[in-house]
C-alpha cells in the first residue's frame, strides 16, 4: 500500500478496515457479497458530494456548474449529482432522457456531439433543451424538426477555435477537428439562426481535457471568452451563456500532481466581470465531469488464477480491458501506464511482489498492470482499480469475447 504522503495517490481517500479497504463506509469483502459478483463498478456518493462542495466553495458566485454525463452515465449517479449541480450536458439521447429521468429542468440541459441522429434531434427540440450546433447540416435539421412539431428549437452553437488547451490529455479544439464550427464559419451560421427564427442561446466553446496545469487552464478559459465575445458581435439576439467547457484534470500516474483549483477560480472571477461587462444577460458555465466523478469511482475484480511463465508472475483476474478500457491503456494512452492499483483484501500487508495483472481475454492487450508491486496475492483476492468513476464502464468494448457485464453500485 502506498504512503499517504507519496504522491497523490487515491488510496489516502479511502479508509481501511482489518486489511481491507472501504467504500461508502463499506468493506470491500463484504460490498462484493452484497453486489453478489466480480466484477463490480462501486461509485462513493460521500467523495462526489465533497468534490461538488469543494467546486462550489471555490468556484465564484456567478458560474454556474454543469456535470458532463458521459463521464459517468450511471443514472443512481447522475441523479445524486443532477441536486447539486446547476446543469446536465448530454452527448446522446440515452443521456437525454438519463437527465430528464433524474428530474432536471430542460432548460438547464444541453446537448454537444457530432452526428446527432435525427431522432436525437427531434427529443432535444421537443424536449426543450439546447442543442450545441456542430454543423450547418445539423442547423438545417433542426430547422426542420422545429418546423414538423411546432416548437422553436433552442440552439447555441459549438465553436471550434483556433486555439487548443496545451498539455491536454485531448485536444477538442484548434486546428481541423470533428468537433463544433469552425470559428471563421460562426458568423455565417449566426446570421442563419436569426433568419430561421431560432431561439438563440449562445456558445459552448471547449479546446481540451484532463489538464492538471492550472496556468494552462487559465491561458485557455480567457482566449475561450474573447472568442465568445467577439462572436456575440454577430449574434442574433442576446448571449445567455458561455459554456468554457471543463478540461480539470485527475491524477492517474506517480508524476501526477493535483490540479491546484485556487489560481482557476481567481481567473474565473475575472472573466465572469468580464461577461457581465461585455455579455449583461450571460451566464458563464463551466463543464465538468471527470473531475466530479473520476477519483470517487473504483473497478473491483476478482484474482481467478496464478501462474508463473518466463520468470515473471501473473495475476489472471475475471476482470480486464472488455470492462475497463482505459485502465488497460488503450483509451488515448500515448505511452501505457498503469493506473494505480491495490489488493483490497490486502491492505495492511506491506510485502510487495512484482507480477503483471492481466484478465480473461484472448489478447495480451488486455492488461491491468504491467510488472507492478503488490502485496502476495492468491486465487480469490479482490484487485483495485482505483480512478475508475469516469470514462470506466461506458467507455469499455463489453460484448468483446461476450463475457457477463460488470454491476455497478453508488453507495
Amino acid at each position: 500500500m502506498a504512503a499517504k504522503n507519496d504522491w497523490p495517490h487515491p488510496i489516502a481517500r479511502f479508509d481501511i478496515e482489518d486489511g481491507f479497504l472501504t467504500i461508502g463506509g463499506i468493506r470491500l469483502d463484504r460490498l462484493a457479497a452484497r453486489v453478489g459478483q466480480t466484477p463490480f463498478y462501486a461509485y462513493d456518493r460521500k467523495m462526489i458530494t465533497q468534490r461538488i462542495g469543494t467546486l462550489k466553495r471555490l468556484l465564484p458566485k456567478g458560474v454556474d456548474l454543469h456535470y458532463a454525463v458521459k463521464a459517468n452515465p450511471m443514472p443512481a449517479l447522475v441523479g445524486h449529482v443532477a441536486r447539486q449541480v446547476d446543469g446536465l450536458d448530454v452527448a446522446s439521447g440515452r443521456e437525454l432522457l438519463t437527465a430528464l429521468d433524474a428530474g432536471t429542468d430542460p432548460a438547464s440541459v444541453s446537448f454537444a456531439g457530432p452526428g446527432k441522429s435525427a431522432v436525437e434531434i427531434e427529443q432535444s427540440v421537443a424536449a426543450g433543451i439546447t442543442i450545441n450546433l456542430e454543423s450547418a447540416l445539423e442547423l438545417a435539421r433542426i430547422e426542420k424538426a422545429g418546423r414538423r412539431l411546432g416548437v422553436r428549437p433552442r440552439v447555441a452553437v459549438r465553436v471550434n477555435p483556433d486555439f487548443t488547451l496545451k498539455a491536454s490529455g485531448m485536444h477538442m479544439g484548434g486546428g481541423a477537428q470533428q468537433f463544433g464550427i469552425d470559428a471563421a464559419r460562426v458568423p455565417a451560421v449566426l446570421k442563419r439562426i436569426g433568419a430561421s427564427g431560432l431561439d438563440f442561446q449562445g456558445f459552448h466553446i471547449f479546446a481540451g481535457s484532463q489538464n492538471l496545469r492550472a496556468e494552462l487552464l487559465v491561458e485557455a478559459q480567457a482566449k475561450t471568452v474573447e472568442l465568445a465575445i467577439a462572436l456575440a458581435k454577430q449574434a442574433p439576439g442576446p448571449v445567455r451563456h458561455v459554456n468554457i467547457g471543463g478540461g480539470f484534470g485527475i491524477p492517474y500516474f506517480p508524476n501526477d500532481r493535483a490540479l491546484d483549483l485556487r489560481p482557476v477560480a481567481r481567473a474565473l472571477a475575472a472573466l465572469r466581470d468580464r461577461v457581465a461587462s461585455a455579455l449583461p444577460e450571460a451566464r458563464l458555465i463551466v463543464e465538468l465531469g471527470r473531475y466530479i466523478v473520476g477519483e470517487a469511482g473504483i473497478y473491483v475484480c476478482r484474482v481467478v488464477d496464478k501462474k508463473v511463465s518466463g520468470g515473471e508472475t501473473f495475476l489472471v483476474t475475471d476482470g480486464g480491458l472488455h470492462q475497463h478500457l482505459a485502465a488497460s491503456g488503450n483509451f488515448g494512452q500515448t505511452i501505457r501506464r498503469n493506473y494505480p492499483l491495490a489488493i483490497g483484501n490486502r491492505m495492511g500487508d506491506a510485502r510487495r511482489r512484482t507480477v503483471n495483472v492481466v484478465g480473461p481475454l484472448c489478447t495480451p492487450l488486455d492488461l491491468l498492470g504491467a510488472k507492478i508491486d503488490l502485496p502476495p496475492a492468491r486465487a480469490g483476492d479482490l484487485v483495485v482499480v482505483f480512478q475508475s468513476g469516469a470514462y470506466g464502464l461506458t467507455a469499455s468494448p463489453t460484448r468483446f469475447l461476450s463475457h457477463p457485464d460488470p454491476a455497478e453500485v453508488l453507495v
